[in-house]
């Protein structure tokens, strides 16, 4: 399993399960290739180390079988590159070290090889990335003795030669495509649902086969988002989305899409969530406190008569109209519709409305990764917009109301706005596969994470 992983990063980014809309494009670049290659000598190595069966020496009057251990393999060169509209090239170099326990002397020698392999990078039956080994032939060359002035070693080394070289033509693609296939078992543990909030997920399914050029691996992916069990569906359809060929490509190890359906489904979601509404309360005994009917009847003489003696007020914050994201090239907003609900605690405990008010608020969104979770910080554009929708209070002047909300409104929204967004929605990815220096760029309609990998082995 642990060379499957290795290997596994070139497709560690593709999520597996059904959907119908492509929201998301996941693109493996040729410096994802490199990595793979640096950090998959190891496994290689060790699928490579296959065992030797016994060899019949029959340099004597009777037959001796006698054993052939591979002491160590050295991966010095393995290269990864794509095959347009296939999948993907393999070649590695290796040094075979062998001992032959031969009595009376024993008999070390080396091996070079080289492998070749071309795989099939495809989509299976249950929606998951599969990749199957369509052809593999190794080179053998000729190995060379650690001990030249041993007649007995060179007499034997012919004989021992062709019997390795019988054993690893077959042995070695056998090792290859089993190492592949713990790759795809691997793969398969893909389909699953990752956490979004305590009642909420996020799918990500795969559901094209894998565009491949010469220069990198597509795919198209589509981003489903849960709450209670059930699917967040748009009340419109999604454009199709497609990333344009080379977008922030050079020097990236992956590149990821995400479209602007993806971003309005996960504001549905928090608004449908209730994750976004919030209480805003003050302390009563504090002195600089304005959420309590005496500092409120200071601005409506009307809050003042009708509580007399200081009590808690409390902003009802909820979202009733779903958040509005707007991507525009390097310029990601959204905009807040909540309906804010001014109330006093009476003496029997019971809340008393005061008034209602219509808010419009602008909000600057910063959009991040950390390890493999995409977050955003807020900060809020311009002034914040107030309509009195109703009140039981008589006349209230706008511009008072106004001022009030920009000193206890606006900090605690954005507290919690930014706490809830900093949780993060889990990008497509694998166990232990993070994204490291990541960059993200907004165009129009969509953003782009351009970002290296890291796979925790």
């Amino acid at each position: 399993m642990a060379g499957a992983r290795g290997l596994g990063l070139l497709l560690a980014l593709l999520p597996v399960v059904s959907a119908a809309m492509p929201g998301t494009v996941v693109r493996l670049n040729k410096a994802a290739l490199s990595y793979v290659s640096e950090i998959g000598k190891g496994p290689l190595q060790r699928a490579l180390q296959v065992t030797v069966p016994y060899f019949l020496d029959r340099s004597g009057e009777v037959l001796r079988p006698t054993r052939i251990q591979i002491l160590n393999v050295q991966v010095s060169q393995f290269h990864l590159s794509f095959i347009a509209d296939f999948g993907i090239h393999l070649s590695a170099a290796a040094n075979f070290t062998f001992k032959t326990f031969r009595v009376p002397e024993p008999l070390e020698l080396t091996l070079p090889v080289e492998l070749r392999a071309d795989a099939r990078v495809a989509l299976s039956s249950i929606g998951t990335p599969v990749v199957s080994i369509s052809r593999c032939f190794p080179l053998l060359g000729h190995p060379s003795d650690f001990d030249d002035s041993n007649s007995t070693s060179r007499a034997l080394l012919g004989l021992v030669r062709e019997h390795v070289n019988a054993v690893l033509s077959n042995k070695l693609c056998l090792g290859v495509a089993s190492l592949v296939q713990e790759l795809n078992v691997h793969l398969g543990t893909l389909i699953g649902l990752n956490p979004v909030g305590p009642e909420s997920q996020i799918r990500y399914t795969v559901i094209n086969a894998p565009t491949v050029t010469s220069d990198y691996i597509s795919l198209d992916i589509s981003a489903v988002l849960f709450l209670l069990g059930k699917p967040i569906i748009l009340p419109r359809d999604a454009p199709p989305f497609a990333l344009p060929p080379h977008v922030r490509s050079e020097d990236s190890t992956a590149t990821v899409g995400l479209s602007q359906h993806l971003f309005d489904s996960a504001l549905l979601l928090l608004q449908k969530a209730g994750a976004l509404n919030l209480d805003i309360t003050g302390q009563l005994r504090s002195k600089d406190n304005p959420l309590n009917t005496s500092a409120l009847g200071l601005l409506i003489p009307e809050v003042a008569r009708q509580f007399p003696e200081p009590m808690p007020v409390v902003l009802k914050v909820r979202l009733g109209a779903t958040p509005v994201a707007r991507l525009h090239p390097n310029n990601a907003t959204l905009q807040l519709q909540p309906f804010v609900e001014v109330l006093a605690v009476a003496s029997n405990s019971a809340f008393h409305s005061l008034f209602s008010l219509d808010v419009v608020v602008d909000l600057s969104l910063q959009l991040s990764v950390s390890r493999a979770k995409l977050q955003g910080a807020t900060s809020v554009l311009g002034d914040i917009r107030v309509e009195v929708a109703s009140s039981n209070v008589g006349f209230i002047d706008k511009d008072q109301v106004h001022a009030l909300m920009g000193s206890v409104f606006e900090e605690p929204l954005l507290e919690h706005l930014n706490a809830l967004l900093g949780i993060g929605i889990a990008l497509p990815n694998v166990v232990n596969l993070l994204y490291v220096t990541p960059e993200v760029f907004v165009y129009e309609g969509y953003v782009v994470v351009s970002s290296g990998l890291f796979y925790l082995h």
